[in-house]
């Protein structure tokens, strides 16, 4: 393909898969000598997708206005797009995004299901296509269509750079609070389907506690975090920030951090982003597709199993020939996922104690040899 100067990417998902889209965007961004590239998301991934590098300007839909005026908001989109962009590449298959990128590029890229029954019109008129794959990480996904571009890439997952003030702020704040060297755990999900049950939490964090050292607890401003907020038992090591940072400050206390420590989430993709130790509590994930991808082994946790490790990761699930079913809770109605309830919290606080230990004895060796 010839040099594309203006571009449009579509992401229609969540916020997991705006952030997972910055390593095709860095790419983009080098191979084509700094285009013009633009974004469209769903409304609710705004925050996250204006974080990301290179991005000139961003397109939203809203599935309020959707359910509201659908046909204006949708006649605006389309007069925003429209043959504007000399490529469009759609990392998701929904039929709606597909018809936007055929509408918005003069060449287009997009993922496809297998199922032919859906995709059948799409190899029709779109340029090029491949097909979305569950079995891969989202990640590997997003690069998919820079192998049609012919575009040499690196496996990586990049992280996003914060403006220097967010970063200010969060040192002030640890400096107040004496804090100089903490753990995140962060035990909010966007549904509930995927937290970790109350019980167990608090059973967890009285371990961590114990560990001497301090735990920040993050979240944001959601009705789940809130609720969460209120539920974190008071402990000397304990420091509850649920809902007190901004989505940039939270990258920065992020990569301040010695490691992770949670759920399946946008945070925990951060974490993985910037090279952090993790321990991942995982309910009925795909791990295939959304385990943390490992910037230094290049890869992805490939089967469930009750405890793994690779890198600098350790994924914890219930040991159920359930897992992962994939669903929205058992009854895939994003209600309970009683396999969540079968991970024993000393399994989880024992892995972190080692890693600690551990670390502070490599600690020691090394002040010795100097």
């Amino acid at each position: 393909m010839k040099k594309h100067r203006k571009i449009l990417i579509i992401i229609q998902r969540s916020n997991g898969d705006v952030f997972l889209s910055a390593s095709l965007i860095e790419e983009l961004n080098k191979n084509f000598n700094s285009p013009k590239i633009d974004l469209l998301v769903n409304e609710d991934t705004f925050s996250v997708a204006n974080l990301l590098p290179h991005i000139s300007y961003i397109h939203t839909f809203s599935y309020n206005k959707k359910y509201k005026n659908s046909w204006l908001q949708e006649k605006q989109l389309v007069a925003k797009l429209f043959r504007k962009y000399d490529l469009s590449i759609n990392l998701t298959s929904s039929d709606r995004s597909v018809i936007y990128s055929l509408l918005a590029g003069k060449k287009t890229i997009s993922a496809i299901e297998k199922n032919n029954r859906k995709s059948w019109w799409k190899k029709l008129l779109l340029d090029y296509y491949y097909f979305f794959d569950d079995s891969r990480h989202i990640l590997l996904n997003n690069l998919k269509s820079l192998d049609l571009l012919k575009i040499n890439y690196q496996k990586n997952q990049y992280s996003i750079e914060v403006p220097s003030g967010a970063t200010q702020n969060v040192l002030r704040r640890l400096k107040d609070l004496k804090v100089n060297q903490f753990i995140i755990f962060h035990p909010s999900t966007q549904y509930e389907y995927k937290i970790y049950p109350q019980n167990l939490r608090d059973e967890l964090i009285e371990q961590l506690n114990k560990m001497g050292i301090k735990i920040i607890v993050t979240g944001g401003n959601t009705e789940i975090d809130l609720v969460i907020k209120k539920q974190i038992p008071s402990l000397p090591n304990v420091i509850n920030l649920i809902g007190e940072t901004s989505l940039e400050e939270y990258f920065a206390l992020s990569k301040l951090s010695l490691g992770y420590i949670g759920m399946d989430t946008l945070n925990m993709h951060i974490a993985a982003s910037q090279n952090k130790r993790i321990f991942a509590i995982f309910g009925p994930t795909n791990l295939k597709m959304w385990s943390p991808w490992e910037n230094q082994l290049k890869l992805c946790a490939h089967e469930d199993k009750p405890f793994q490790n690779y890198g600098n990761v350790t994924l914890f699930q219930a040991d159920l020939s359930c897992v992962a079913c994939g669903k929205a809770g058992c009854n895939d109605d994003k209600g309970t996922s009683i396999c969540l309830n079968k991970i024993k919290p000393k399994t989880i606080s024992n892995e972190v104690k080692h890693w600690l230990l551990n670390r502070k004895n490599e600690h020691l060796i090394r002040v010795s040899m100097d």
